[in-house]
């Protein structure tokens, strides 16, 4: 079993994504965080590059979030993350609205988390993950 603090930095994460709080979210992650982003094959690093991320889904993805159509199906905790399965409703710049599933594990490090690997559809991960889309390393392994 991870240790406490982990597991409360992982609700904390969730809750401070969930309430669009910027600082909040950041304070939840320590040193350089890594995301993968799968199956598509690749990483971002680095509190910058977190930082960048972030500030583009608070101001431009979260908006387009359709409250009512978000389902949580289940989450798991593990000895290096916490995983959660959900399905999101997003409208589009053409005003259409999707519903995505994702798996989300956020990674757990010594005193916060390390990042996260989030499992998605290549649309949806180009719309999240834009403006970094282009810097981010192929994973190898």
């Amino acid at each position: 079993m991870p240790a406490q603090h982990l597991i409360d930095a992982a609700h904390a994460h969730v809750m401070a994504e969930g309430a669009s709080d910027f600082d909040a979210t950041l304070a939840t992650l320590e040193g350089e965080p890594v995301y993968e982003l799968l199956p598509v094959g690749l990483r971002m690093r680095g509190m910058d590059a977190a930082r960048r991320y972030y500030r583009h889904f608070f101001d431009n993805v979260q908006p387009r979030m359709i409250a009512g159509m978000a389902v949580v199906h289940g989450n798991w905790l593990g000895e290096t993350g916490l995983a959660i399965e959900y399905t999101i409703g997003y409208r589009g710049d053409d005003g259409v609205e999707r519903s995505w599933r994702i798996l989300g594990i956020l990674t757990f490090g010594e005193k916060a988390l390390t990042g996260e690997r989030v499992y998605a559809d290549e649309e949806l991960l180009r719309i999240m993950f834009a403006p970094l889309w282009d810097e981010m390393e192929v994973m190898t392994q």
